[in-house]
């Protein structure tokens, strides 16, 4: 993996050995421990008309020795992960927070410290990052924690250090839909560190970015890093559901991965706020995991289980499993098309059709148009 941007927390040779070896720890687990585990969860399975399939194989499943080893090394490996990147974090604040007043003079930050976390993120860590995205500390470890743990946790599959491979499907997704369309004023909700939002501001350099997140931490990391990528993106805190900008100011809204990560009250809520933000004609886009849970195998399902309790998402199957074009049209969308965009590494225009190519290779869209 080499370096990425002026921002990455750096790594000497051992913290640099030591996230090579989760990475390829967590390889192992799904590669080879994985398919041996799913073969148990098949031998298991009560059968497609079972009310609670999924669910019958998991409670099974759990009577296993070796599925309980699995879970626990799965777990343990997120966890190290973690305690790995936040050590080298931790060892580099200082230098971190210097890098981040010495950035060049782009974009905006606005904080607010009355920000409330949902209480879909404020009651768990979600992926067990310690803190979770809205992290109350100083300076901009949290958002440096998030974007070297997040690379190591793809493993590097979602471009690499830069993690931005979904910001460039997303801008793809745009580009094939409405092809010559050049929105004016684009909004993230739910932006992170930024690493979605700047192939967005690169891919329409003549629009005037805005990214919004819960995280004060988060959002100065992100800021610094947009900047040393050489994009101008105002960065703002607060709550998606309640974002703190006018009716009907942007020309695209979009979110990236957000929507598993909130509640189904969440996500019909961010619904109706693209719908109020947006301009007669603007277009929504909601890029998700490239799995919807009607047409998933038996393990998938399972691992949905898993995610819940051992990586602290539980909104994973309702996400998976929810009428995204329903829920845009109640929200008063039209042109909405729900399908698979081709992962890619630059925003020209690509394939979107009905078919998964699988995780990274293909992203989940739903996106459309409000009515003029």
């Amino acid at each position: 993996m080499t370096e990425g941007h002026a921002m990455l927390a750096r790594t000497n040779h051992d913290e640099r050995a030591e996230q090579l070896f989760v990475r390829d720890l967590k390889t192992y687990i799904a590669g080879t421990l994985e398919p041996s585990i799913a073969k148990s969860a098949e031998c298991l399975d009560p059968g497609e008309g079972h009310n609670s399939r999924a669910e019958t194989t998991y409670r099974l499943l759990q009577e296993s020795e070796s599925f309980g080893g699995y879970l626990s090394l799965r777990r343990a490996s997120q966890e190290l992960l973690w305690s790995l990147v936040g050590a080298s974090v931790d060892r580099q604040r200082g230098d971190l927070d210097a890098a981040a007043r010495s950035a060049p003079v782009r974009g905006s930050l606005t904080l607010d410290p009355q920000t409330k976390q949902p209480e879909y993120l404020a009651d768990r860590d979600v992926h067990l990052m310690p803190g979770g995205y809205g992290a109350d500390i100083e300076g901009v470890a949290q958002g440096a924690l998030m974007d070297r743990g997040g690379a190591v946790y793809m493993l590097g599959r979602n471009g690499g250090l830069l993690n931005d491979g979904r910001g460039w499907t997303l801008a793809s997704h745009l580009k094939t839909r409405w092809p010559g369309r050049a929105p004016k004023r684009i909004l993230e909700l739910g932006c992170g560190i930024g690493a979605s939002a700047v192939p967005l501001a690169k891919a329409f350099p003549q629009a005037e970015v805005h990214a919004l997140d819960v995280g004060a931490s988060m959002l100065r990391y992100a800021h610094a890093r947009a900047a040393y990528l050489d994009v101008d993106i105002h960065f703002t805190q607060g709550n998606a559901e309640r974002a703190p900008y006018e009716d009907e100011s942007f020309d695209c809204v979009f979110t990236c991965v957000v929507l598993h990560e909130t509640s189904p009250a969440g996500i019909e809520a961010i619904m109706a706020e693209c719908a109020r933000l947006l301009k007669p004609g603007g277009i929504v886009a909601h890029l998700e995991v490239p799995q919807r849970y009607d047409s998933v195998p038996l393990w998938t399902k399972v691992r949905g289980e898993i995610e819940h309790e051992y990586n602290n998402e539980p909104n994973w199957k309702v996400a998976i499993s929810a009428d995204y074009a329903a829920q845009l049209t109640r929200a008063g969308f039209i042109d909405i098309e729900t399908g698979f965009q081709d992962a890619v590494r630059d925003a020209s225009p690509g394939s979107f059709d009905q078919v998964s190519k699988g995780v990274f290779r293909s992203w989940f869209l739903a996106s459309g148009v409000k009515p003029q």
